[in-house]
């Protein structure tokens, strides 16, 4: 296992969870020049990782090992070494449901040192109050009465967006394929469902209660009843807190694709990267690519009104590109960074809202996940 990163106050990390383990990146603001570490954990899958400023610096990744099982595993030397949570994400009760795979750590509010979440497949919601040594599952959604009949998507029935009301500690929502958004107000223990408006033309009723297909769901702190999210059947925002949605799918190129980005200093500027949906994915592989095998990212600056292809410096001929939810990454820096890591092991970035792009760097394993944040 590599040594930790030399990261110091004020550079920008990228974490980068892959099927080979986990790197870290760090350059200063610049980001012109840019040091790796890893591979940490090569043995595993790491479907995310988050860099909690809150603890010093600690870093969690969820990790899935073909032997060992799921893990929350944390660092707090920026990887030199790793622990493993003394109480792991798991059901209680013999004879239920098993965690099979770890998808998405959040962190808790600033407001709330030690709070972290995980979401999972079979999807359920678990939180730490320690720190992320100890996890429970939140049962008001496992509770729902819509739970027996949740279905999976074709990645698995996942809980993959944990998304948290920076002003009410009370409210927050979640992302489940293929089940929908689910909110809560009253801090998890009940759940109502929030997907007024949100096609899923693959069931006999197209706009259903529940059994949509979101693939990301995002807001900006600063604009907490303004949500967005990448579906299965489109791109969608919502202005009353997920009551009810707006397709904001518009003239892009094709309403599917799997990842989202919010510009970290302007709520109204949202970033998408159609994909093909024709294609299907098969077991061990896939077939979904970037549409039309051009390597487009697609920017509105008013709140999907309207999109815009920022395409400088991005290969726009046998771009074979498929990018999975995680994939995609915005810094807190002005002009924004915005971070994509492939499936073909690239990560591309844009220092400049998008404006031009560049290849950061290529050959890693299969890019599960992409995080940015800055050190402390």
């Amino acid at each position: 296992m590599s040594g930790g990163s030399s990261a110091k106050k004020g550079d920008v990390l990228l974490l980068v969870g892959t099927k080979k383990g986990a790197f870290i990146l760090n350059s200063g603001q610049g980001r012109k020049n840019w040091t790796m570490t890893g591979p940490y954990s090569p043995g595993s899958e790491v479907f995310h990782l988050v860099y909690d400023q809150r603890d010093g610096g600690k870093v969690f990744a969820a990790s899935n090992n073909m032997i060992w099982g799921p893990e929350i595993q944390f660092s707090d030397n920026m990887g030199r070494t790793w622990d493993s949570a003394e109480t792991q994400p798991k059901f209680s009760g013999d004879g239920g449901p098993t965690v099979k795979n770890l998808w998405h750590v959040a962190l808790g509010r600033d407001t709330e040192p030690g709070v972290l979440y995980a979401g999972v497949d079979p999807a359920a919601l678990f939180k730490s109050e320690d720190g992320g040594n100890n996890w429970f599952e939140v049962a008001g959604l496992s509770n729902h009465p819509t739970h027996p009949q949740w279905q999976p998507g074709l990645g698995g029935l996942c809980l993959h967006s944990i998304v948290l009301d920076p002003e009410r500690s009370e409210r927050a929502w979640v992302g489940t394929s293929a089940v929908g958004v689910f909110r809560t107000t009253d801090g998890g223990d009940s759940w109502q469902t929030m997907n007024q408006g949100v096609r899923a033309d693959f069931l006999p009723d197209p706009f259903p209660e529940f059994g949509q297909c979101p693939h990301k769901v995002l807001l900006h702190k600063s604009q907490p009843d303004v949500l967005y999210q990448q579906n299965h059947c489109g791109v969608f925002r919502s202005d009353s807190g997920g009551e009810s949605w707006t397709d904001i799918t518009g003239d892009l190129p094709s309403r599917f694709g799997f990842v989202l980005g919010i510009h970290s200093q302007d709520p109204n500027t949202i970033f998408v990267l159609p994909e093909d949906e024709a294609t299907v994915d098969q077991v061990g592989g896939g077939l979904r690519y970037v549409t039309g095998a051009q390597f487009r990212v697609f920017r509105s600056r008013n709140k999907g009104q309207d999109w815009t292809p920022m395409t400088q410096g991005l290969p726009q001929e046998n771009a074979y590109i498929h990018v999975l939810r995680e994939g995609m990454a915005t810094d807190a820096l002005n002009p924004c960074g915005i971070y994509i890591g492939t499936v073909a092991g690239q990560l591309w970035f844009s220092r400049n809202d998008g404006d031009r792009w560049e290849l950061l760097i290529e050959n890693l394993p299969p890019i599960l996940s992409v995080e940015a944040s800055i050190a402390v």
